[in-house]
């Protein structure tokens, strides 16, 4: 049973999937889902899939935290329509895999669920990509789920 499960938020349909997946696997009586988000920088114009618009690189550090918050209000109503009872949110910044892995080991986290491809596809096929990184560093089990 999972009683600390992390789901890194960023607006891509696999980060929607991964809570689908993350809330299946609560425990309503016992597991504490933690969602989280790294505001990140993008060189192009980025659609978040909750319909809160886009958020380009021009876009200043209060826009971009204001659509973050916008995020994570949306995946708290989503986990808590599939069930999930105990929520915790986080907006940090930072480099997304090391906030992840910072959070993980912070808060004790049992599995991390989480996207296998974030918002920029093509960046993840050049620099390696933030699940696969976490996949390799985590010191807890990590679930990968694809859209």
């Amino acid at each position: 049973m999972y009683t600390r499960i992390l789901v890194p938020i960023d607006g891509s349909e696999h980060a929607k999937q991964a809570l689908s997946v993350a809330c299946k696997l609560v425990d309503k009586e016992a597991t504490t889902l933690y969602l989280l988000h790294v505001p990140e920088t993008r060189d192009y114009t980025t659609t978040l899939v909750w319909g809160i618009g886009a958020i380009d690189a021009s876009a200043t550090l209060a826009e971009r935290e204001k659509a973050g918050e916008q995020l994570l209000k949306e995946a708290i109503t989503s986990a808590q329509e599939e069930g999930a009872q105990y929520i915790e949110k986080t907006l940090t910044h930072g480099d997304p895999v090391q906030v992840i892995l910072d959070t993980a080991n912070a808060r004790d986290i049992d599995t991390i669920v989480m996207g296998s491809r974030g918002l920029s596809d093509f960046a993840g096929v050049v620099i390696g990509s933030v699940s696969h990184k976490v996949s390799h560093s985590a010191k807890c089990q990590v679930i990968t789920v694809s859209k």
